[in-house]
């Protein structure tokens, strides 16, 4: 499994530093996105490739590919039914500022914000199923549509592109500001990751 596979120069695996993943991993996903040491905001991608990087000394996995999504899965289940609390004051402020004007700017051809459906229509119809309240304590989630795990920064992908605009790239600042603003909009409701959608 990923968590106990060797890797990179150093020979270690996530288990060398890390032991047992219900003890150490136990909270992380409640409380991320944050801001790193060094004043970044990170998600529990970027804490998973840079001890890859720097303490196994092996490749950066790919943000969307499997493997990190087998990662962030295995990650957020050891913090289920914990309430989601992340940090939206002090040095995390300024990120959860511009996450909160993304979420309520248009964008696209069809002039539309993520509060746009997700507060205004939430319940309401779309295709063949209800728009949600675009809470992300469950992810990464398993989509039907998809048959297989989708992260967070996918789904904003998808919504985007929905609006008919050009979209952010996968794990980029944008996308790590936008997790933290809708993240704390879920503040106190439980991490469910991994959850099922349509």
């Amino acid at each position: 499994d990923e968590w106990n596979m060797v890797e990179g120069e150093a020979g270690k695996s996530c288990a060398s530093c890390h032991e047992d993943v219900s003890e150490s991993m136990k909270g992380v996903r409640a409380t991320t996105p944050k801001v790193n040491k060094d004043g970044a905001l990170w998600s529990v991608e970027d804490y998973v490739n840079d001890c890859r990087t720097t303490r196994m000394q092996a490749e950066a996995l790919d943000w969307n590919g499997d493997r990190m999504k087998n990662l962030t899965a295995l990650i957020s289940m050891q913090s289920r039914g914990m309430p989601m609390d992340v940090a939206i004051d002090g040095a995390a402020q300024p990120f959860w500022e511009q996450g909160k004007e993304m979420y309520y700017t248009r964008y696209g051809q069809l002039e539309l914000a993520c509060s746009n459906c997700h507060e205004d229509h939430y319940g309401d119809w779309i295709r063949a199923d209800h728009l949600s309240q675009g809470q992300t304590n469950g992810f990464p989630v398993y989509r039907l549509k998809d048959a297989g795990l989708v992260s967070q920064h996918n789904r904003f992908r998808g919504c985007i592109r929905d609006t008919r605009a050009e979209t952010f790239p996968i794990g980029s600042d944008e996308f790590r500001a936008l997790e933290l603003y809708v993240a704390s909009r879920g503040n106190g409701l439980p991490v469910e990751g991994v959850s099922v959608r349509h």
